[in-house]
């Protein structure tokens, strides 16, 4: 059933060729984000950019994947154009799966196709195909016209960029499977320097599932405390939407640029707003019994014959923080008809919503025109913020061109560096206090998910640096040997660390299972090895002045608490890969 090695297929674009290789290291690195750092390693080059045709771009699955509800995601790690480091991110939908049923622990993919072309790949065929005509199409049509082309169902899997992606803005994201995405750090613009506008991955293959009694149990067990308990229906129900009401109360919700942290205007884009209005249905990814995913609906009009389209657009907490309050878009169908643009162009809808929102501001105190941005920008304007994202997907003039490498790039250029709301990449949408601004500014993924930092700071007032770095470096380890799983984040209060070991040992990892946490601490320490290798230097990572100007409900933000905090927590990633650590973990 187990293998003690990693089965990868590694495929050439410029050959249109893989092969099949075997590495070893299944049991100190158990596979997706430990296994996406293992590769990078062998296959990657840290002292070349990150277009280079023969960096690779991986997708990596963990050992429990297809075996139990949740472990139902898959990493993707490659150098990054945002900067041009080490970078990983996350999504769900059916990749992993059909990675598995091709039974594959990792794609990584080298090299650049002569033109636009989509990578079809299974257990039983290997096929790069010529898609010129698909340039410049959206995500929507890619995917449409993909799914025609390489018919399947089931374990199918079908990854896209859109326009972004092609144009190689740093913002790129692939889209998985129309609902999910690997979101952060440009991975559209590596697949759009590789040439790649599609990855097809068939599951065409099959595995039997173990036939012992403490399988099932173990299965039984998780499974019950996923559908018959409400550990799960918080995110089923109002999902993480619910969010946005709870930190608009806590004075924590990002508003019009992060110029304000609660707003009264909330009501018009709660959880409970969209649920009641725009919900169509709910949506799980592969593997998975909760189905988190909220689908709600736009309307189009067209006025020649009086007709009407609706189109389908997920939702959760980050993109209506981002296209909602971060752009003062106060009405829930507004909102996700700027989400279903930021969709059609293939960004990352974070990156997306928080460039606009700092190039709002900039078009308000005039440091840029319409010459710049070509409709004017205004808080609350969602058919001209439905513009500028078209303008940012395409790189419309030399204005979106530098604000799609990132907000600090264009505030280089035009002015603003003061007020854009950049924490290592544009932040997430949690205006929470010290811990969490230090710990996406300086976090190896730049994500809220990289530790508790956010909740940190609802449940804390302390300003004590030693205490928030203790909980902060504590918090990464156990993290990273979840995303090594790749479990699903949303699980974590159910995949306990004892339950992790028995889901473990009742499929035969019981050597993963007696040392979780010393692989955590190895995959932490192996991706901050690389990452700094490819250029990371905490001190060169600086927080916007905006960030010295809020108000939660803690009170102020204290500058110099938060400068120390920062100090500090530099420090520690600093000790991660000190000769002594690394030779303690056997990576010298």
């Amino acid at each position: 059933m187990i293998r003690d090695y990693f089965r990868v297929l590694v495929v050439d674009l410029g050959s249109g060729k893989g092969n099949v290789v075997k590495v070893d290291g299944r049991n100190e690195f158990a596979g997706g984000s430990g296994l996406g750092a293992l590769l990078f390693d062998k296959y990657g080059h840290v002292d070349r950019p990150w277009d280079d045709p023969d960096q690779p771009l991986i997708f990596s699955i963990g050992p429990l994947t297809g075996l139990f509800p949740l472990m139902s995601k898959t990493v993707c790690s490659f150098k990054s154009p945002y900067h041009d480091q080490f970078a990983e991110s996350h999504a769900g939908g059916r990749s992993a799966l059909a990675i598995r049923f091709a039974d594959f622990d990792a794609l990584v993919i080298k090299g650049r196709a002569p033109r636009l072309s989509c990578l079809s790949l299974g257990m039983r065929h290997l096929e790069v195909k010529d898609v010129q005509f698909l340039a410049g199409k959206d995500v929507f049509s890619t995917g449409k016209i993909l799914r025609s082309m390489f018919p399947g169902s089931g374990h199918r899997s079908i990854l896209r960029i859109g326009p972004a992606g092609e144009k190689l803005s740093a913002m790129a994201c692939i889209n998985a499977d129309t609902y999910r995405h690997f979101g952060r750090l440009g991975s559209g613009a590596v697949m759009g320097a590789k040439n790649l506008k599609g990855i097809v991955i068939q599951g065409d293959g099959s595995f039997a599932l173990p036939e012992n009694k403490e399988y099932s149990k173990i299965y039984g067990q998780v499974y019950e405390k996923m559908t018959a308990t409400d550990m799960m229906s918080k995110y089923h129900n109002l999902g993480t939407a619910a969010n946005l009401d709870a930190l608009n109360e806590l004075e924590s919700l990002p508003w019009r640029n992060l110029q304000a942290t609660k707003d009264e205007k909330i009501t018009g884009i709660t959880g409970k707003k969209f649920a009641d209005d725009t919900l169509l249905r709910n949506a799980a990814c592969a593997g998975c019994p909760v189905g988190c995913i909220h689908i709600g609906f736009v309307r189009e009009k067209f006025m020649e014959d009086n007709q009407y389209l609706y189109r389908q657009v997920a939702y959760d907490y980050e993109p209506i923080f981002a296209t909602g309050s971060m752009l003062g878009v106060t009405d829930a169908f507004q909102v996700l008809g700027i989400m279903d643009e930021v969709e059609k162009g293939g960004l990352d809808v974070m990156s997306g919503g928080v460039a606009l929102a700092w190039a709002t501001e900039a078009f308000e105190k005039g440091l840029v025109s319409e010459t710049e941005t070509i409709v004017p920008l205004a808080f609350g304007d969602a058919e001209g913020y439905k513009k500028a994202v078209q303008y940012l997907s395409n790189a419309e003039n030399e204005f979106y061109a530098a604000l799609g490498k990132g907000s600090l790039v264009a505030a280089a250029k035009y002015g603003g560096e003061d007020f854009a709301c950049v924490l290592g990449q544009e932040m997430a949408g949690y205006a929470t206090g010290e811990a969490f601004y230090v710990a996406e500014g300086l976090g190896f993924r730049h994500s809220h998910l990289d530790s508790g930092g956010y909740s940190w700071d609802q449940k804390n007032d302390r300003k004590d640096a030693d205490e928030v770095c203790d909980f902060l470096i504590s918090d990464e380890t156990g993290r990273a040997f979840l995303t090594s799983m790749v479990s699903c984040l949303f699980g974590r209060g159910v995949y306990k660390d004892e339950v992790l070991a028995e889901c473990l040992r009742s499929v035969g990892y019981d050597e993963i299972a007696e040392n979780m946490e010393l692989i955590g601490e190895r995959v932490r320490a192996m991706r901050w090895k690389i990452r700094f290798a490819t250029g990371y230097n905490p001190d060169e990572i600086s927080i916007p002045k905006r960030y010295n100007q809020i108000k939660t409900w803690k009170g102020k933000t204290d500058p110099e608490y938060m400068e120390k905090l920062k100090n500090e927590y530099g420090r520690r990633i600093r000790e991660l890969v000190s000769d002594e650590a690394l030779e303690k973990l056997n990576l010298k």
